[in-house]
Parts: C-alpha cells; structure tokens; sequence
C-alpha cells in the first residue's frame, strides 16, 4: 500500500519538476490524479524521439503510477470540475509560471477558502518571492546561475560545464515532495495546511554545499576539478590499461591501503603525499603519479585488489551499464510498469526502501485522458454530464 497509502494528490504539473514530485508520493502510495491540458496534454508528451511504441519514453518515466485526466481549465466548467478535484484533495502541486493558477482562480489563497487543509506545492524556476520571481526558469538557467556550472568540467580555463542529469529539476521535485511530507505532519497536528514552494535555483544551489563551505571560509570561489574532490585526495577516476575507475583513497587509513595495492610503500614517505593537506597541494603531481601506475593493469585487476584491500573503488559505467549492473537489480532499481495500450515499460524503480509500507510501482504512465471517466465518476459526475463536457471539449476522455 505504501506510507502514503489514503492521501489524494492533484498535479497540475508539466515537464520535469512538478510531475517529480508527483511521482515520488505516488510511488509511495498516494493517489497522484494528474491534470492535463486539452488538447495536447503535457508537454512531455511530445518530447520525441525516444518513443516507445509511440509513447513519448520522458512522459513514460516521469508519470508512472499517476490516474490522468484532461481538462480544458479556461472554461468554467473546467475550473469547476478543478475545485471540485481540490475540495477533499490533501495535496495540490503546481509548477506553471507566477500567476498562471491564480488568474484560473486555482491558486493556493483560492483553494484555501474551500480547503484550508490542503498542503500546495509550487514548484517554480526561482520560487514565488524575490526579484526574479516572475522569470521563467530551466534546468541549464539554474545550474548556470547557482555555481554548479563554474565547478564542473576538466579544470580552470575550460567552457562552463552543465551536469549531464537534469540536476535541478530533479532535486526541485524530490524537495518539494519532502516539504509536502514535513507539512503533512504539521496538518495531522494542526488540522491546518500550508503553502510549500520551493524552486530550480534553490535545488540547484543545494548541490554546492562543499564548494559554499570552501567559500564562506576563503571567500575564494573554487573552479572546476573535473572527477576529483574539491577537499579530499586521491577522490577522483583513473583511467586504467582498458577503461576508467573511481578511487575513493580520500583518507589517511585509505591511503596506506592503496599504497599497498599499487606496492608503491616508498609514496608514503613522500613529503608531497604525507597526508591530506599535502596531496591536496600536490594534486597534479599525485594524479601524475598514480595515473601512470593505474594503466598498467586492466579495470577488473584493480577493482579486485583494491576490494580485497577494502579501498573504495568501482567501475565507471555507461547508462546501459548501470542498468544491467547486479547491485542495482538487486535494489530493485529497474522493474516494470503496466502501460495500458504498450503493456510493461522498463523502468527506475523507487530509491527508498521501507521495512513496514514498501513502494510499489503499480501502474504504467496514464494515456491523455485516460481516466476522465473514472475520476470524474468518484467526484460526483453523471455520465451524462461527463458526456456534455465531452461534447463541449471541456474534457477529453480516452478509453485504453
């Protein structure tokens, strides 16, 4: 059933972030009504190629175990339909621009009146206050202006590098879902609920707790260290005689054991490489050093040694990899969801494992409109009003 199991959640999300944290309380056993936009629906939906089987591969991953609907908000029977949705829901999430809900008389002091329970997740690109509270925010924009791009890349006097992964997007989501948890246990003491808004830039800045540490401290804004650890050495890959691998030697007891590994006991004695301090002062002629030595043998050679020897190693892994890799099966990271017109679509599964109310993933990503029907039948909705708003264009209801 999951930890959420009885909590009724309406998403009106696209793209990325808000549908986020919609599927993480899903996962957890929330029922997720997502709301989409008649005709096209979310905008993922359109994010092709990849496909699969014609669905858009994005919306797949980013909308499992979420029922779906689609409503035209800008006619009033669609925002009637909206309120009606939102009357009993404990939860709403919205990640449109500043204003956008407001103008539909959807926003959170809206909602309120008739639900002052209800928690209301904003997701924005720099949340609901401040001087840039009315620009429109992406991930590449968030990552640009929180640092993150300065400290990626292969060192100073390079490009500005984005991380690869959606960073903020991502996080924005996750977080917002945990301000939705921490206010429903205010409600479940108070009765009362709350707005939760949280943004792109925020998340992104998140990510620089090292190098804001580094800076507050040096007010010296650190650069770029491609792999490696802006306070730790040797943290960082190397390539080896057939690929790349990840050492963790990033203290002292580690240290000793990977000078044990590479039977290089003589580095010990190396002013240079002493201790931390020092191999962080010398981190070029280090990595000089212990590269050469590492591409001398074969990636499973190294990765062998240094387990036996208890140095934090592993291998470098393309997606694909990761995917097929025996720990992540085992965790349970790549399953399955039931689609309703392509049948089982791979794949993440949920990152939190819970001993009592485990997360299931239950359900495939919902069709537009898929469960128009059935939603609008549990809020009270005759089939023949249902039919009149289909009629009108006000929803649109697809049977899979």
């Amino acid at each position: 059933m999951g930890p959420l199991a009885g909590i009724k959640v309406i998403e009106f999300a696209h793209i990325m972030a808000g549908p986020v944290c919609g599927l993480m309380l899903a996962d957890m056993g929330a029922d997720v009504i997502k709301v989409e936009r008649v005709p096209r629906g979310d905008d993922t939906r359109h994010t092709l190629p990849p496909d699969v089987d014609g669905e858009s591969a994005a919306f797949l991953m980013m909308n499992r175990n979420k029922r779906g609907i689609a409503v035209d908000l800008k006619t009033e029977d669609g925002k009637n339909i909206a309120r009606r949705l939102l009357a009993d829901a404990h939860v709403g999430i919205e990640n449109y621009r500043k204003g956008t809900m407001e103008r539909l008389g959807l926003g959170y002091e809206e909602v309120r009146k008739f639900n002052p329970g209800i928690i209301y997740a904003e997701l924005s690109g720099f949340g609901r206050t401040g001087p840039y509270a009315n620009r429109a925010g992406f991930d590449l924009i968030a990552q640009g202006m929180s640092g993150i791009m300065s400290i990626t890349g292969e060192g100073d006097g390079g490009p500005p590098t984005k991380c690869g992964p959606p960073l903020s997007d991502i996080t924005a989501g996750i977080l917002a879902a945990m301000g939705v948890l921490g206010a429903y246990i205010h409600r479940t003491r108070t009765g009362v609920g709350q707005r939760v808004d949280t943004s792109l830039f925020e998340a992104a800045i998140t990510h620089t707790y090292w190098q804001s540490a580094m800076t507050f401290a040096t007010g010296i804004s650190p650069g770029a260290l491609g792999s490696a650890h802006p306070l730790n050495a040797p943290y960082q890959a190397f390539e080896t005689a057939d690929g790349w691998i990840t050492v963790g030697a990033a203290n002292q007891t580690n240290w000793l054991r990977l000078l044990d590994v590479l039977d290089r006991p003589d580095l010990q004695e190396d002013p240079r490489f002493a201790d931390n301090p020092g191999r962080m002062a010398n981190l070029d002629d280090l990595v000089a050093v212990l590269s050469g030595i590492f591409r001398r043998r074969g990636s499973s050679d190294w990765l062998e040694r240094m387990e036996q020897a208890g140095v934090p190693a592993g291998p470098v892994l393309d997606i694909a990899g990761m995917q097929a890799d025996p720990q992540t099966l085992a965790r349970g990271m790549v399953t399955q969801a039931p689609h309703s017109r392509v049948g089982p679509v791979e794949t993440l599964g949920h990152p939190v494992h819970y001993s009592a109310t485990p997360a299931e993933i239950s359900r495939g990503a919902p069709l537009l409109g898929e469960h128009t029907l059935e939603v609008l039948g549990e809020h009270g909705y005759c089939l023949a009003e249902v039919e009149k708003f289909i009629a009108e264009g006000v929803v649109l209801a697809e049977k899979s």
